[in-house]
């Protein structure tokens, strides 16, 4: 019988590659569940102790090797092996093989956890069992994440050399062909006096999807484009606040915790028309199937004020909906649950 905290080992190398954000994901979880230390206890890093939960956010080799039968393992999936196309570009053979590693290490594991329900048909086509997977979403914490006041944000338009009184459209992410990062580049064409501001880098340097592709128009941008980099997470809420509307022309998303953190500082989001976001930001964003449309909205939302403040209200209701105190109940259902099944399947030191 349980009558001490759950031990959950977490297992990431999430953090080591900036500007992902799985790595965001995987901070602001660790945070929630450490905070309900009376009945969790997190080990990260190299901290020492059994765990009766491994928890692995990423599918770094090692961690395959520690899943065994002294623990429940789970995995967080943050992608499947479809949406890695578009994401890095290596030789067929091997991303081929790196596919099916992935599979077999969801496989793998015990119990998985999506961070977006479009996610389980496709892992029980794999040949993962439905009733061992879980729907968790991602959460943005308000303290990070949150209003400026309008000389705040007017000082750091004067930083990035932005006019006070231009609109700002955003993107964010890594720079990548699958991010839509040339459609962005039309758009900004199509409307010269709108202030164009892309938050991200190459995360991956030349083996990036599009690199030689894209690497030029970095350098040389219209003058309406400003990229300004991987930016540090804990600024990241300075460049939301800074812009007006965070536009994000993705071919392929997981579920881009941008979204989430725009969303708390009330800008109205502009997305491509993904199924993938039709469960998970249920109609509270404006949505674009090309250029042409994008654009129109683009500039809708400059120019119409009570389209603008329909979708600032839309944001609000992201935010409300992915709450900390929300995800954190589901967590805090969802270990004991798991540890409850797997007990007398697995070797565990029961406390």
């Amino acid at each position: 019988m349980q009558n001490k905290p759950i031990t959950i080992r977490m297992l990431s190398s999430a953090t080591s590659v900036s500007g992902q954000g799985v790595g965001s994901a995987y901070m602001e979880q660790v945070t929630l569940v450490k905070e309900q230390s009376d009945i969790f206890k997190v080990l990260t890093g190299k901290e020492k102790g059994y765990a009766e939960i491994h928890h692995v956010h990423t599918v770094n080799p090692q961690y395959l090797f520690r899943m065994n039968k002294h623990h429940v393992n789970v995995i967080y999936v943050h992608f499947l092996p479809t949406t890695l196309d578009g994401s890095i570009k290596i030789p067929k053979l091997f991303f081929g093989i790196f596919k099916k590693y992935v599979i077999h290490m969801y496989k793998k594991a015990d119990e998985i956890v999506v961070v977006n329900p479009i996610f389980i048909d496709p892992l029980v086509k794999l040949g993962m069992k439905r009733e061992d997977v879980t729907y968790i979403p991602n959460y943005v914490s308000k303290d990070k994440f949150h209003p400026l006041s309008k000389d705040e944000v007017s000082s750091l338009r004067k930083k990035y050399g932005i006019d006070e009184k231009a609109f700002v459209i955003m993107g964010c992410g890594q720079v990548q062909t699958r991010k839509g990062v040339l459609d962005y580049i039309e758009v900004a064409k199509k409307n010269p006096d709108i202030t164009f501001v892309w938050a991200g880098g190459f995360s991956f340097g030349k083996i990036t999807d599009g690199y030689d592709q894209l690497k030029p128009i970095m350098d040389n941008p219209p003058k309406n484009v400003h990229f300004l980099g991987i930016i540090p997470r804990d600024e990241m809420n300075d460049i939301f606040n800074m812009c007006d509307v965070l536009f994000m022309p993705s071919f392929d998303e997981l579920f881009p915790m941008s979204i989430l953190e725009a969303t708390n500082s009330s800008k109205p989001i502009l997305l491509r028309d993904l199924e993938l976001y039709k469960g998970i930001l249920f109609d509270n964003y404006a949505a674009g199937k090309n250029v042409e449309e994008f654009s129109s909205l683009a500039r809708k939302l400059k120019e119409d004020e009570s389209f603008y403040s329909r979708y600032s209200e839309k944001s609000k209701n992201i935010a409300t909906f992915y709450s900390k105190e929300h995800v954190g109940e589901m967590w805090r259902e969802y270990y004991p649950r798991i540890l409850k099944k797997w007990e007398g399947k697995k070797r565990l030191k029961i406390k």
